[in-house]
This record gives C-alpha cells, structure tokens and sequence, in this order.
C-alpha cells in the first residue's frame, strides 16, 4: 500500500471516528468483509486522488512519488508473496505450516480486519471516549501493541500503545533504538494521559469492563 495514501486515510479514521465519514467503521457496515471492501475502495480513491482531501490530513506526510507508486503496485505484492513463499520453503519443517501461508501473504488485510472490526466491538476500555474503539487483548502479542485500540485513540501522536502494567507494546523499544542511533527522530513528543489519574479509567478497571 502506498504509505501517504494509508497515513491519509488512518488520520480520517481518527477525525471521523463511527461516523458516515470514517473510511472503516462497523457502525456502518453489515459484516467484517463489507467493511475491508469498503475500506480498500477508500483508499483506492485517496491514492488515485478520486477523492476530495482537507489539507488538514495531508500535512507534514512524506511525499515519495515513486516509492508511494511501486508500493501501491502489483509488481510490489508479487515480490512479497514470492519472498514470504521463499520463507516458508527455507524454514517450515512441516507441509502443515503452508496453511498460514496465505494468511501470511494477506497479512494486511487480516490485520485491518481485527483492528478495525473486532477492536471496536469486543475488549475493555481504559479511556471512555466517543467511540466505540475498545483494548483488543490485554497482553497482546499477535498485534504488537496495536490491539491497544482505545488507548490509540486516546493518545493517537503516542508511539507507546500501552497503559496500564501489563498493556506491553513490543514496537515501542524498537522505536526508542531507532531513535537512540539516530535513524529517525521523535518530534514534540506530546503529554500522556496517565491512567492512574483518570477518574474514569479508574472505574472501568474497577468494574473489570
């Protein structure tokens, strides 16, 4: 997928949360697979510029034209599918394991679905929001970190998805290595809302919701 077209879309998702306007919301459509349909037309015409943008949402992105086209292409899926499948004949030790190949393969699409279906209908919440965005899994492994829904949507500039003790993001010590040998940098880093502080957050984990 192209990332400025993704980045674009995932800042709507934020704006418009279970709104007509959100580009994948379970509020508004009638089944997971309705929704990723949906979901891949949105972006479709984000990407192919079909769709009208506020500047709001396309601010500071990174503009790499070509990067955006060959990772938007067929020439880029196929190179993947053919290096995933490359993977699973050097290291499988059982034909039983070229089952999760295609999941592997689809991966996005698999982990657009859980996020944005499942996590706005199932877990707990830290944070009470307008929204239905809810926490995933409370230690979550499969996700990495991004099954931490609602805190993501309380605090969407945090690069640390977890709250309470056992809310582990595995990604957030790889981004503070990135930064601490200066492959990127964390700009205005903004303040975190403390759950031990939040009066409502406080009730939620009393009443185990």
């Amino acid at each position: 997928m192209s990332p400025k077209a993704y980045a674009i879309m995932h800042r709507m998702h934020h704006a418009y949360t279970d709104t007509e306007k959100d580009p994948h919301s379970p509020k508004y459509s009638s089944n997971v697979f309705s929704m990723m349909w949906k979901t891949r037309n949105f972006y479709r015409d984000v990407y192919l510029e079909h769709r009208s943008v506020e500047s709001r949402f396309t601010k500071n992105v990174p503009c790499w034209p070509l990067f955006d086209k060959f990772a938007h292409s067929t020439l880029s899926r196929v190179l993947w599918t053919i290096a995933y499948t490359v993977f699973f004949i050097v290291f499988a030790t059982s034909l039983w394991w070229f089952i999760l190949l295609p999941i592997v393969i689809a991966m996005g699409v698999f982990h657009g679905a859980i996020i944005n279906w499942f996590a706005h209908k199932f877990g707990y919440i830290n944070f009470k929001l307008k929204n239905t965005s809810m926490n995933l899994f409370r230690v979550d492994v499969f996700m990495l970190g991004e099954s931490y829904h609602n805190n993501h949507h309380k605090n969407p500039a945090s690069i640390n998805f977890g709250r309470r003790w056992h809310e582990i993001d595995p990604i957030y010590p790889v981004i503070l290595l990135l930064k601490h040998l200066r492959i990127i940098k964390i700009i205005k880093p903004l303040p975190i809302q403390k759950l031990n502080h939040n009066p409502i957050a406080k009730l939620s984990e009393m009443s185990g919701s």
